[in-house]
Order: C-alpha cells, then structure tokens, then sequence
C-alpha cells in the first residue's frame, strides 16, 4: 500500500484523497457496471483511501447503493469514512435544493438504507436551500447527530456567511466547494477573507469538488472531442468553443511543465497543486474504473514550491483568457 497523507475531520482520522462517487452513480457521466463500480470502491480502499464521498443524487442513489455494496463485499464497516449528503430533490422539471425537514429526514433514512449502514460518518448539506433558513437545517442536523445516525455535520457549496450561519446552531466540521486550478472561487475574499482562510482559522476542513476540474486536467480531453448524450459536459460551457481549446493549452503546457520539472502528469499535479494550497484537508477525486485510481501513487511524496506554484498560475492566466465556473451546475430554487 501507498503512503497515503491523512488528516483529521472532528477527531476521525481520513486520507487526503477521497474517491468521489458521481460517476459510478451511471447518470451524467456514462453507465457503469455495478460489478466495476465495487471494484472502484474497493480499489480506493487498497490503495489507503478511506474517505468516499457520494450523494442521493448521484445516478438517483444508486451510488450509495454502490457504496453500500462495496462496504459489505469488504466486511468491515470502521475501514470506511463515509460522507454523503442531503437537501436535494430531483424531478422532470430538474434538479432543485431541498432542505425541508420531511424532506431531510426521508433523505437520511433512505441513504443509511442503501449504504446498509446504522450511521454515517460526515453528513452534508449538498448545497444551500435559500427558501428554508439555516439556522432551521442546521438544528436538524444536530438532532440526527444526537440522535447518533451522524457522527459529523458538514456542507457542501455554502459561503462563509451562511457556514456562520449554521455554525451558529450546530457544530460544523467540513465544508465542500469546486476548486481546482481552473475554479478559484474560493480564493476570493469576501469582507476581507476568503472562503479557504475562513476554514482554515475556524478549523473546518476542506473538502474539494472536480479537483480534476470534470476530468479536463486528467489529460484525456483532446480538441474536437465529443460527448455521449447524457454526459454532464454537454452542457458544461467550459467544453465549448472557444473556452474549450484555451483550457486545452493550458493543460497541454501544464503537463510539460509538470514532465520537465518533476517527471509527473499534469493529473498528478494538478492534484498535488490543490493539496498544497493552504487550508485544503482533502481533495476528492472522482473514478469509474479502479486503474483510474493508479496515479494516486505519483501524487503521494513531493510537495510544490512557491516558484512551481508562479509558473502554474502564469500558464493559466495566459492560456485561459475567458474563464468560467462551475456555477451551471447549481440547483433550481425550490418550488413551492
């Protein structure tokens, strides 16, 4: 097994890298066969990766039904840190937040069903339900972990004046936003302080999303490529042109820089760059197959100085000139 970095979330002991599970769910990113699905999660396992991330919403539970599996064909329950989510809700007219207590509560007994577990490790809110106040989500999150059905709350895409707003009524032990090199939201300061130091000073771990920034830093996406119907970059302005073709410079020179100065892939770096940036806890990486997870290995052991760290940021500002977010992938405002 590797020498995998570990860190800590509310006194549990978790790896740095976290198998994110929104593509073995089979909706958005291609089918993916149940029996490869376990596999990927017991591959994470071999390879010292404790932490899976997953969600209702991912392939509409089956990810936690995937998880749940995994779990059972291991035999060992304490080996997993298992953090899911709740506070979404799906139909045909799309995908909206949903953070009402009926709601949360059918959420969270239906995933401890599917994961066949009696309690999950780090419980999130996915995103923020701006129609139901926090304060009231935050409260009933801490009577399931009262409760002991949760043993840590978090959040996921939540700002810093809504993280002081649930911190308020309950504990708040992790919060999980977009970052990677091409999304830096969480850079910016808002009142003097971004999101990354607000954590790192209130001593909330981070948790980062598409650190591969939906697969374009993995070094698989080449120009002219297409998309299956289905895949979430279909609509992902970042895979269109002209964005697309700037992003693709920007990752090829990434990878000679990262070929030349540490005989690395631009994957391996582009995953060492977010573990190095201060206040991150972990970095999630998301797999549909258990070899996608062989580089883990070439991301453990170096560190990036701050002269690598220059250059990185010169290739991307001068590569991508029309940058974008991730924001096309937040929920609708709940219907009434």
């Amino acid at each position: 097994m590797l020498c995998m970095e570990t860190t800590t979330i509310a006194g549990a002991k978790v790896s740095r890298i976290g198998l994110g599970t929104w593509a073995i769910g089979g909706l958005d990113w291609g089918a993916v066969p149940d029996e490869v699905a376990v596999a990927t999660c017991l591959g994470a396992l071999e390879r010292g990766i404790n932490l899976i991330d997953t969600a209702p919403i991912y392939g509409h539970g089956h990810a936690e039904e995937i998880v749940g599996k995994a779990i059972r064909a291991h035999g060992r329950r304490e080996d997993f840190y298992i953090a899911t989510k709740g506070g979404l809700d799906w139909n045909e007219r799309g995908v909206f937040a949903n953070s009402i207590a009926t709601r949360l509560r059918q959420e969270l007994e239906a995933s401890l069903r599917r994961l066949g577990t009696d309690y999950i490790d780090l419980y999130q809110m996915h995103w923020p339900d701006t129609r139901t106040p926090i304060a009231e989500t935050a409260a009933l999150l801490a009577e399931f972990q009262r409760q002991g059905k949760v043993r840590a709350l978090g959040v996921s895409n939540f700002s810093v004046a809504q993280m002081e707003e649930f911190r308020a009524e309950a504990p708040l032990s992790s919060n999980q936003p977009p970052y990677n090199l091409f999304e830096r939201g969480v850079e910016c300061c808002a009142h003097g302080e971004s999101l990354l130091s607000w954590c790192a000073d209130n001593d909330v771990a981070v948790l980062t999303w598409s650190t591969l920034c939906r697969s374009l830093l993995a070094g698989r996406i080449t120009r002219g490529m297409s998309f299956d119907a289905g895949d979430i970059r279909r609509v992902d302005p970042k895979f269109r042109e002209p964005r697309i073709s700037q992003y693709i410079t920007a990752v090829e020179e990434l990878a000679e820089f990262a070929h030349q100065h540490y005989d690395k892939s631009v994957l391996e770096l582009a995953v060492r760059w977010v573990l190095d940036r201060p206040g991150v806890s972990v970095a999630l990486w998301g797999a549909k197959r258990p070899d996608q997870l062989d580089a883990v290995a070439g991301v453990m052991g170096w560190k990036l100085d701050a002269a690598a760290m220059a250059e990185i940021d010169r290739i991307v500002k001068e590569s991508v000139t029309d940058q974008v977010g991730p924001e096309y992938l937040a929920p609708k405002v709940r219907e009434s």
